[in-house]
């Protein structure tokens, strides 16, 4: 058995094994797929722990280098600043459930019971507008008419179904209060789960490898942290912004739609569309100028947002041309849905330094190694 590697035929063979197992994984892929995905959904709150750890990580170290710095803190340093850190997070957590959720509820509501009336004013508008009389207003009127209808029925049919949903999700209260509990574990003991990583990379990489790979893995932290917290206050601005603006201007449904066009900011180039898409498509049924008003607001806002606010917030930390950026929202959109649209924007960065840090660098001294091994065979001759 020893010697089998040494045989003419080992490599030919591992290759056509390689081969045969990827032809049959790719053949019953969507299998393949739902298995992997029953096999991780029993780890799903451990990993949901895990990321829990991970978010809070950065606020728990604020609290432990900025507020407990005394010698008098020595032991409880870490402990304290877990403590504190969850705390505020919860803390948050209450203050926006309490603030947003009935607001939302009665929005959604009060839309689902008025949508017969908002639809009729539409329709009177049309009828009233100068373009209804140039147009053939019988095939017209039918089209209207249905695409009204067919809207209505949606909304009102699934109205029910979204607020059930939001109340059947609080079944996964339970799962998540576990993964909070195995996320403070985690954030008590991460010095502990840190050091046996790097021990058993250091063991089992060679030196060269595992700096190569601490660095990697240290710069792809500080790149996703930096977004995720940059994100989230950017969103936070132009959710409070919008707030501000429809109470100022006397709009309905602040709250449905502020938080709309905040959530849908944190989704990269798309999102703030479909945000005023659709906060413009719930105001033109209720006020039509109310939504031209909205429309016009959310340009400037956004134009704001992405050459002065966003460029200020992430200070060119991340350094990623716009290119990469689309291209790795469509491609991870496709491949993981939301989840990859919204890691597109870290993803990119992480192959933009892979490529200028490392590829590039690797590939000249590559050239310059075989410049160098050409020039040495020249001179012997």
């Amino acid at each position: 058995m020893k010697n089998l590697s040494k045989k003419p035929w080992f490599n030919g063979a591992v290759i056509a094994c390689i081969g045969v197992i990827l032809y049959c994984i790719l053949n019953n892929l969507s299998a393949v797929l739902s298995a992997l995905g029953t096999f991780v959904g029993y780890f799903r709150a451990v990993i949901l722990g895990a990321v829990f750890a991970y978010l809070l990580s950065p606020l728990a170290i604020f609290f432990s280098t900025k507020v407990f710095r005394g010698k008098v803190f020595d032991k409880t340093r870490w402990a304290l600043s877990v403590i504190f850190a969850v705390a505020v997070m919860l803390l948050a957590m209450t203050l926006l459930i309490w603030t947003l959720l009935p607001q939302l509820i009665d929005s959604i509501v009060l839309f689902s019971a008025n949508i017969d009336g908002y639809a009729t004013s539409l329709m009177n508008l049309i009828e009233n507008s100068s373009l209804y009389n140039l147009i053939d207003q019988e095939s017209f009127m039918t089209f209207s008419q249905n695409s009204l209808t067919s809207v209505t029925n949606f909304i009102k049919e699934n109205a029910g179904n979204i607020v059930g949903f939001a109340a059947s999700s609080g079944k996964n209260i339970a799962s998540t209060v576990i993964a909070m509990i195995l996320a403070i574990y985690l954030l008590m003991d991460s010095k502990r789960v840190v050091n046996g990583v790097k021990q058993l990379f250091s063991l089992v990489l060679p030196e060269t490898g595992y700096k190569l790979f601490r660095d990697f893995v240290v710069r792809c932290d500080n790149i996703l942290i930096n977004y995720i917290v940059q994100s989230l206050l950017d969103a936070l601005i132009i959710g409070s912004a919008n707030a501000v603006f429809m109470t100022v201007t006397g709009m309905p449904y602040v709250g449905l739609i502020s938080v709309v066009v905040g959530v849908t900011n944190l989704i990269p180039n798309f999102g703030p569309i479909v945000g005023g898409a659709i906060g413009a498509f719930i105001l033109i049924l209720i006020k039509p100028m109310s939504a031209l008003g909205f429309v016009i607001f959310c340009l400037l806002l956004q134009t704001v947002d992405g050459y002065i606010l966003k460029p200020r917030l992430f200070s060119g930390s991340l350094g990623v041309s716009g290119l990469l950026i689309l291209s790795s929202t469509i491609v991870l959109g496709n491949m993981f849905s939301v989840l990859g649209i919204l890691l597109s924007i870290p993803t990119a960065a992480v192959l933009s330094f892979l490529y200028h840090d490392y590829l590039l660098p690797w590939l000249k001294k590559r050239k310059e190694s075989g410049a160098a091994a050409g020039t040495a065979g020249g001179d012997k001759e």
